[in-house]
């Protein structure tokens, strides 16, 4: 089975890729590698447009979306 989330919040859509797409090229962005990534947790808040992401239960950040 596949499936695909979309937040769709104040004539904006993102998807579930996309968002996680994202926090992973902040992860590389910051000097790892790609292939280290074992879990992304995401947190969404579009009230604020923001999305925060952990990643491996260490890597933390956010992002406006």
């Amino acid at each position: 089975m596949k499936s695909e989330l979309t937040i769709q919040f104040a004539g904006k859509d993102n998807t579930e890729s996309e968002l996680i797409a994202r926090a992973k090229d902040a992860f590389k962005e910051a000097g790892n590698k790609a292939s280290d990534i074992k879990k992304v947790d995401l947190y969404v808040q579009p009230e604020n447009s923001v999305v925060y992401y952990v990643i491996n239960d260490d890597f933390k950040g956010e992002f406006q979306i």
